[in-house]
């Protein structure tokens, strides 16, 4: 029987981005198969995130930022219902910490947002870089750009500000659905995986630092 988890995602009007796939028979679906496999034989999620052996470090980077932005999407869809321009007036994760949107186009200053139109802006962000063959590119043979980490840092450190709104705004709506445990399990995920390879600043982990203390460590 399906979860009320993915109930929700696949009966909701809201129309989702598509997921990024990859390529059957490229060198990334099999890393990616390889690495839901790992998962699913409930490896500890500590190794599960590990480096296999002889494989590159950026196409292992690659394959789980996608997933990661897959995953995110999902999830926050399942809350957007609740997350308006009226329930959540400023981005932010909890009263410590407000986050202000800045890209290359239309919002050169960090600007204050509403919650939604602020994660509408981070996820069409990701999407169009995930989306860049410059920056992930899919044709064998054709290398990773030098800075390909540091793009990746940025992805990671916004893709973690949608789990802090989820968890301190919107885990009332998780745990009605009784989703606690797949959004938990996704966060450690995460959490292992920018931990091990340093992708994102001890500062920006900081509004989540008692929850993963008590989870992660």
């Amino acid at each position: 029987m399906s979860s009320p988890f993915l109930k929700q995602v696949f009966n909701k009007d809201k129309t989702f981005r598509p997921k990024r796939k990859f390529e059957p028979g490229t060198q990334r679906f099999e890393l990616h198969k390889r690495a839901q496999a790992s998962l699913h034989a409930g490896l500890d999620l500590r190794q599960a995130v590990q480096l296999p052996p002889g494989e590159e470090l950026n196409d292992w980077v690659a394959v789980h930022v996608v997933d990661f932005f897959n995953r995110l999407n999902l999830i926050y869809g399942t809350v957007s219902d609740g997350c308006t321009e009226h329930s959540c007036p400023i981005m932010s994760g909890g009263p410590k910490y407000e986050y202000r949107w800045q890209d290359e186009h239309r919002f050169r200053k960090p600007t204050a947002l509403s919650a939604p139109r602020y994660l509408d802006l981070l996820m069409d962000w990701v999407e169009v870089q995930i989306n860049n063959e410059d920056i992930f590119p899919t044709n064998v043979g054709t290398p990773f750009p030098k800075n390909f980490l540091q793009a990746v840092r940025k992805i990671m450190s916004r893709l973690f500000r949608v789990f802090v709104h989820v968890y301190i705004h919107h885990f009332d709506c998780i745990a009605q659905m009784g989703s606690e445990a797949h959004v938990n399990t996704c966060y450690k995920h995460f959490y292992y995986f920018v931990t091990e390879f340093g992708l994102i600043d001890t500062k920006e982990l900081e509004p989540l630092k008692e929850m993963t203390a008590r989870m992660c460590l």
